[in-house]
């Protein structure tokens, strides 16, 4: 009788890399291959077509998982709380995918007895250390195989592979461009894209119309949010896989969430990137919006540099470290008081916020208005607060002399015209 061949999990998209990986996987390295397709809400559906996709190509059992409601609640909307944008600019939508995925192989590698979990991640990109390092997080007992890595074949040689071995590869008409998706955002890359300076061609957006193209009225809607999470579209209450896809459907009729980007790979290259999140950038603006009115400078100041630092964190692949954790501590928080409304109008690629109101707002008419019946500031009291914050500055004039007095000569324009009173005609 025969040894029992060791088990692997493989993360498989139905694609031309993980269908010849599971090929690979059992007739090069010698194991039994169990699938694992993660539905995101992506281009690509975990469904019972894509199990027997796998099977066909060699695995002995495929699992399908809709993780789009988990994905949400556990990954993007503390993202979205955070207020994260790695360098700035992109909302994290496939590094917030990844750790999830990560986990459930995991999860399935425990139930099925196995030592080894595999990817299909290329050499170059982020997405192999973020598999890699999330999988030694959680388990550090599983090897993490990954076979486009590892083999020496090219695209050409991986479709002839698949000939020759009669493994079932959908018949498609092949993108110029690499793709991934999920329900907060759509990453591009490759191709004519490569050139920072070549304007993305128009086949590159599949989710946004042209804004230029766009209705040009615009559209109004306001947003709800509980202690932080998007809860409801005008007026109505939404769970959030529904109320995510009406957002992406909302801003993409309208070319909202269109991102041209060269971001800092972790593996150390510069690379050109072309999103499309509607949902993230309309939920994004609201949730800051309304976080204006109901926390208070320190924290917002303070939130923005743990905001950098969970973007940069996540986008790593760092997400089941102990820094985010308690990051996340802190982001959370902060949220207890972000319940309330905001009124954004979206229209021609833009988003723009012309409304928000909160019942735990720190904006109080009463201290902001100029109208002096129904001001509640005290006047009166601006001097003496001046006084003493200006104190440092006075205290360093009079002992060191002014800034000013090492520079240039003064600043006034030579342009400059003097009107006195005697030259105006009574």
């Amino acid at each position: 009788m025969s040894a029992a061949r060791p088990r692997c999990v493989l993360a498989y998209s139905g694609g031309l890399d993980t269908s010849v990986a599971v090929h690979w996987l059992t007739h090069e390295q010698g194991y039994d291959v169990v699938t694992c397709s993660v539905d995101l809400g992506g281009e690509t559906k975990a469904d019972r077509v894509l199990q027997e996709r796998a099977v066909r190509a060699g695995a002995i059992a495929a699992h399908v998982v809709d993780a789009k409601a988990l994905f949400l609640q556990h990954f993007v909307f503390p993202s979205l709380a955070t207020g994260a944008r790695y360098q700035g600019v992109y909302p994290l939508a496939t590094a917030l995918g990844r750790p999830l995925i990560a986990r459930l192989l995991v999860d399935i590698a425990r139930e099925e007895g196995a030592g080894v979990v595999a990817h299909g991640c290329t050499g170059k990109g982020n997405d192999q250390v973020r598999f890699d390092v999330a999988v030694a997080a959680l388990a550090p007992d599983l090897r993490v195989a990954a076979p486009v890595r590892d083999w020496d074949m090219g695209r050409p040689d991986e479709i002839a592979y698949a000939q020759r071995h009669q493994i079932p590869v959908p018949v498609t008409r092949e993108s110029p461009y690499s793709v991934d998706a999920n329900l907060w955002g759509r990453s591009v890359e490759t191709g004519v894209l490569e050139d920072p300076w070549q304007e993305p061609p128009a086949d590159a957006y599949q989710w946004t119309v042209d804004p230029a193209t766009a209705p040009a009225e615009g559209q109004v809607l306001e947003l709800h949010f509980e202690t932080g999470v998007p809860t409801a579209i005008d007026g109505e209450v939404l769970d959030p896989v529904a109320l995510v896809v009406r957002c992406n459907e909302l801003g993409g009729r309208h070319g909202v969430g269109r991102i041209d980007h060269v971001e800092d790979r972790l593996v150390g290259i510069k690379s050109r990137e072309v999103y499309e999140a509607p949902a993230a950038v309309i939920l994004d603006t609201a949730h800051r919006a309304l976080e204006s009115l109901t926390l208070s400078r320190d924290v917002l100041r303070f939130k923005a540099q743990v905001a950098d630092e969970w973007a940069r964190l996540v986008y790593d692949g760092l997400w089941y470290s102990a820094l985010r954790q308690n990051l996340w501590a802190f982001a959370a928080s902060t949220q207890a008081a972000v319940t309330g409304d905001v009124r954004l109008r979206v229209g021609r690629g833009a988003v723009q916020v012309i409304g928000r109101k909160s019942p735990t707002s720190l904006y109080q008419a009463g201290l902001a208005t100029y109208d002096r019946a129904d001001d509640r500031f005290a006047h009166q009291a601006a001097e003496g607060f001046i006084s003493l914050f200006g104190l440092p500055l006075r205290t360093q004039a009079a002992v060191q002399g002014t800034l000013e007095a090492a520079g240039p000569q003064p600043l006034l324009p030579q342009a400059r015209r003097r009107l006195s009173a005697g030259e105006v005609t009574p």
